[in-house]
């Protein structure tokens, strides 16, 4: 485990130590109104007494460069400088807006990351990828920069709706599929429920962690991460902008690891009876997104904008058996229409 990643009873006090370092002028907090609310008593007690507090709404529309505004224009006038950090307690919309707007002002800040929700804890927060939506498109701006450290307290979950953690457990499921058959077969017997996240979240960003190490920077292998995300962000996009259709990143992305494993079968790299492993275990946990049948041309076409694609070429990630995720394959919008169609009539 990378030591700047601290999980556990020990990384709160960690995050202390060092904002209270005297190479740190000033702290500031970006919180949503919901963690401000029900996570920054937690946090309070071990940050300085003059840290300030920025406030943004909860939620994926907020993920915004009007949002980042909200950050810098505060940053700005409390005279923050660049030994100013920026601590990031939230969700993936905070970490990943956070992390991003810290990278741009006054040419970067440091930041840490304290999220505090599943999705945050196993992906989100780990890995260096920041950045906000743009034009209805996720996460369409943004760098990679690496945060200070990140510190992660499962007791923060303790402050979810079960819905919420189901949308992070989609991350994990998917690092299963993409790299370790033994965890997805153990927890497909198990259930998803459990009273101690600590353990899966340790395994969960070591497998990112090693992922990661090995191609920091999107060019080959941390392409593997993005398994249920080509088809997902596209049905994530399309009903992010109907107002009560939302769903949660989780959501989506589980609803890509079916149609993303539909068209590994397509490809012969899948049998269908892991397929059928799969589905049945995404069932257990996630209700269907209900979209229209007619819907699927459209949210196809959402994958034209994906950022691991080559020119007019789809890039996807699929799976040659599970446990082993392949990348750089390339499919096409009707193919994903296809896989939406699938998904509709299951």
């Amino acid at each position: 485990m990378d030591s700047s990643v601290l999980i556990g009873p020990e990384a709160l006090p960690a995050l202390a130590e060092l904002l209270y370092r005297p190479a740190v002028t000033r702290v500031f907090v970006l919180a949503d109104s919901n963690t401000s609310r029900l996570c920054l008593p937690l946090l309070e007690k071990h940050l300085p007494v003059n840290y300030c507090l920025i406030e943004i709404p909860a939620g994926e529309e907020y993920k915004t460069l009007e949002s980042c505004t909200t950050v810098w224009n505060t940053l700005t006038e409390q005279r923050a400088d660049r030994h100013a950090v920026l601590v990031n307690l939230g969700g993936g919309v905070v970490t990943d807006l956070g992390g991003f707007a810290a990278a741009l002002y006054k040419r970067g800040i440091r930041f840490m990351q304290v999220p505090t929700t599943l999705l945050a804890q196993v992906d989100a927060s780990v890995g260096g990828k920041t950045g906000v939506d743009f034009q209805g498109y996720k996460n369409q701006l943004g760098v990679f920069q690496a945060p200070a450290a990140v510190f992660i307290e499962p007791l923060f979950l303790q402050t979810l709706d079960p819905r919420q953690v189901k949308s992070g457990y989609a991350e994990v499921l998917k690092h299963w599929l993409i790299a370790d058959a033994a965890a997805f077969d153990e927890h497909r017997r198990l259930g998803w429920l459990t009273d101690d996240w600590t353990g899966i979240i340790r395994e969960s960003v070591a497998l990112k962690q090693r992922i990661v190490a090995q191609d920091p920077l999107e060019s080959g292998p941390r392409k593997l991460l993005n398994f249920g995300h080509t088809v997902g962000h596209a049905l994530e996009s399309f009903l992010l902008i109907q107002p009560g259709r939302e769903a949660l990143h989780g959501e989506a992305i589980a609803a890509g690891l079916v149609c993303e494993s539909w068209l590994s079968v397509q490809r012969g790299l899948l049998s269908e009876d892991e397929l059928d492993k799969i589905e049945t275990f995404v069932f257990s946990v996630f209700d269907k997104l209900n979209f229209l049948s007619l819907e699927a041309a459209a949210i196809a076409e959402l994958a034209l904008q994906d950022k691991k694609n080559s020119g007019a070429t789809i890039n996807c990630t699929l799976l040659q058996g599970i446990g082993n995720g392949v990348f750089d394959q390339p499919v096409t919008v009707a193919e994903i229409a296809e896989s939406l169609t699938y998904y509709h009539r299951l």
